[in-house]
């Protein structure tokens, strides 16, 4: 799929690796400027360097999305650089394993709640708000097919990636008056360092690879999702909002 993005300035959360990553050279490649959130500076300098390359411009946007404060500087010195974001992809997420819920720390359940959900709530409050402004914006939530089905040994991630459903059905309502989309994909199994992570142990492994079998279409890429938040971000998808798309090469089947 190619789209024009020119003149459209982006900002991933999660950015520099995965489907973060494969999510930023997209829209690059497709004429946008990039807004580069991670916590992981040196992947983030390689990436901005590999998009500048592209003839883009990109700067880097060093933040903890679950620090209220420390989004809302990166975001504010973006917006200095660029003078506005018109795409917003709440991409950072993060799960410490596959483990039975009863068998989960609670010390856990507060770092998975701070980056899933407090999250995407820090972000779409600081940047939905300069959208709102300026009566524009598209807002692209990376939830998982886990927050509309469950998975087994991530009940509180699945829990959190429910919440996003939510809160992008209730933002496409109340984002509507100021021409503000907001729209979610559902990722399923997609190959990336994390779930290289989550499968390091037994119970990993087994629960990931039967996972795995029942994807009609087998393991996503990367550039699967990527390609979905292309359309979302475009104008090809002007009248649509509130929707949730599932790329899951066929792990669901949701109405």
């Amino acid at each position: 799929m190619q789209v024009n993005l020119n003149g459209r300035v982006a900002l991933v959360t999660g950015a520099a690796l995965g489907i973060g990553r494969a999510i930023s050279l997209t829209l690059a490649k497709n004429g946008a400027d990039l807004v580069l959130n991670d916590i992981d500076r040196p992947s983030a300098e390689a990436l901005t360097q590999e998009i500048q390359k592209l003839g883009r411009r990109a700067v880097m946007a060093i933040a903890d999305v679950s620090d209220y404060a420390q989004v809302k500087r990166s975001v504010n010195e973006a917006l200095v650089h660029f003078g506005q974001i018109d795409i917003l992809v709440n991409n950072a997420g993060w799960d410490k394993g596959i483990i039975p819920f009863l068998k989960t720390d609670p010390k856990d359940w507060e770092r998975v709640i701070a980056i899933n959900l407090i999250g995407l709530l820090n972000c779409t409050h600081i940047v939905g708000a300069q959208m709102a402004q300026r009566k524009s914006g598209k807002i692209i939530n990376i939830s998982s097919d886990a927050g509309r089905g469950g998975s087994f040994g991530e009940a509180v991630y699945a829990g959190c990636k429910a919440g996003v459903i939510a809160l992008t059905k209730t933002w496409a309502r109340e984002f509507a008056r100021d021409n503000i989309r907001v729209n979610c994909i559902c990722p399923g199994l997609v190959d990336t360092p994390l779930l290289a992570k989550l499968k390091q142990d037994d119970l990993g492994k087994k629960v990931l690879e039967r996972i795995e079998q029942l994807m009609l279409l087998g393991l996503g890429k990367p550039e699967d999702i990527a390609n979905a938040v292309l359309f979302f971000a475009s104008e090809e998808s002007h009248h649509i909002t509130g929707q949730v798309l599932s790329v899951s090469g066929g792990l669901t089947f949701q109405g």
